[in-house]
C-alpha cells in the first residue's frame, strides 16, 4: 500500500491544535457525506488513529499533535496510487488553514 505522510507546523497550543484535529475529522464527514462513509476515530491522548471509506476504497492511518507540528500518516489503496499527489496537496492545505 502507498504510505502518505504529511506534517504541518503549528503555532498554537497542543490542546488547540488537537482540538481543531478533531474538528476536522467531523467537518470532512459532513461535508463528504456521499463520498465518505465508516469514519471512525480513536484517540488517546495527541494520538488518534482513523478509518474510512472513501470512493469506496478503505483508508487509514493516524494523527500525532506535538507541540509544533501535527503529523497525518496514511496508509492508501493501490487504485489511489495516481491521486496520491492530488489527495496529499489537498490534505496539507486544508490542515494548514486548520491550524493557521
Amino acid at each position: 500500500m502507498p504510505k502518505l505522510t504529511i506534517a504541518v507546523p503549528h503555532q498554537l497550543s497542543e490542546s488547540e491544535a488537537l482540538d481543531r484535529v478533531k474538528g476536522l475529522l467531523e467537518d470532512l464527514k459532513r461535508e463528504h457525506a456521499g463520498t465518505f462513509s465508516d469514519l471512525t476515530e480513536e484517540w488517546s491522548g495527541d494520538s488518534g488513529k482513523f478509518s474510512v471509506k472513501a470512493m469506496g476504497m478503505n483508508v487509514k492511518g493516524g494523527l500525532q499533535v506535538a507541540p509544533r507540528e501535527v503529523t497525518l500518516n496514511g496508509d492508501l489503496p493501490f487504485a489511489a496510487t495516481p491521486f496520491k499527489g492530488r489527495i496529499e496537496q489537498m490534505v496539507r492545505s486544508r490542515m494548514e488553514k486548520l491550524l493557521a
